[in-house]
């Protein structure tokens, strides 16, 4: 089973004293709020056959939307951090109990209402939410939050080829037929948009029922604090799917095939939302052969680019 990465236990000097880890980088380089420290530490996790931890998932996810794609899709969308599923799924704590008759998702809400306060995830079409269940990273997608109904819209090809992240090393590998619900695959004049949960897993190892259910009351709430008006979110209203992605052949890629899933919907996202989402053709396992090797150079690169180095 793919399992996180767990932290190492720290180096102890010649003194016996434990020695802070070392700092490569602060990402995003320009001084903002919920800036991402990358150690030698986590470049470590980088390594083949290790697990990826949450500082690598995070830095990259926030890359990818920053900088390392662009373009509308990436306009469109919100990344989470892992801790934020973390957040939302844990137990209730000792201080928690005496609100026994506030609703769980009530209680769930509270830990997170923050995080989105100045941002209305609704007017986004894509929510990415990075989890990590029973040590195995697998990635959900909120498509359409603020969707209602299901629709069917004309389809607009997209202007010139794929983003592709700057300084992304490159393969030769042989050119997919790309699937047919997306960007790049699709050959219809309709598409179909509907409110709904994909759930992109490269072991298929985890329940992601309760996962998902944990995700429709947290919108829920949301709803209710930002537009004051009650909406339910239901599994009728919002669908869950399974996605048939591209699957790892190890033990210990979970993590990398995450971020593989997130960079390839946004250069070739989804378009038509007829569930169930096939995938499987999406991108060919070379490319998250060499993407461990693409993660360190990038991280090497931008603590090149510092200020003050």
């Amino acid at each position: 089973m793919a399992k996180s990465s767990r932290l190492r236990s720290r180096p102890v000097n010649r003194s016996g004293l434990q020695q802070l880890p070392t700092r490569l980088l602060q990402y995003p380089l320009v001084p903002c709020k919920g800036r991402i420290t990358v150690t030698q530490e986590d470049l470590a996790c980088l390594d083949a056959g290790e697990f990826l931890n949450d500082v690598i998932i995070d830095f990259y996810l926030k890359y990818l939307l920053l900088e390392g794609v662009g373009g509308s899709v990436a306009q469109r969308s919100h990344v989470f951090s892992s801790f934020f599923y973390r957040q939302l799924s844990r137990r209730r704590a000792a201080g928690e109990d005496h609100a026994s008759s506030v609703p769980d998702r009530h209680i769930r809400h509270q830990r997170v209402k923050t995080w989105t306060r100045n941002e209305d995830i609704f007017t986004k079409d894509f929510l990415f939410v990075p989890v990590n269940q029973e040590s195995h990273w697998f990635l959900v997608v909120v498509c359409f939050p603020g969707l209602d109904v299901v629709r069917h819209e004309d389809f607009q090809p997209a202007a010139g080829g794929p983003d592709r992240p700057a300084g992304k090393i490159t393969v030769n590998m042989k050119p997919q037929q790309p699937p047919e619900c997306t960007q790049q695959g699709w050959r219809k004049r309709r598409v179909m948009k509907r409110s709904c949960i994909l759930v992109m897993d490269s072991l298929k190892l985890s329940n992601h029922e309760n996962v998902c259910r944990l995700i429709r009351d947290y919108l829920q709430v949301e709803w209710e604090v930002r537009r004051k008006t009650p909406r339910l979110f239901t599994p009728d209203s919002m669908r869950s799917c399974s996605c048939r992605v591209p699957q790892q052949d190890n033990s210990s890629d979970c993590g990398v095939y995450l971020l593989q899933y997130v960079e390839s919907f946004l250069q070739n996202p989804v378009v038509h939302f007829d569930l169930p989402v096939r995938l499987e053709n999406w991108f060919p396992r070379q490319r998250v052969r060499q993407k461990r090797d693409e993660i360190r150079s990038l991280i090497m690169r931008l603590k090149d680019k510092e200020p003050n180095k």
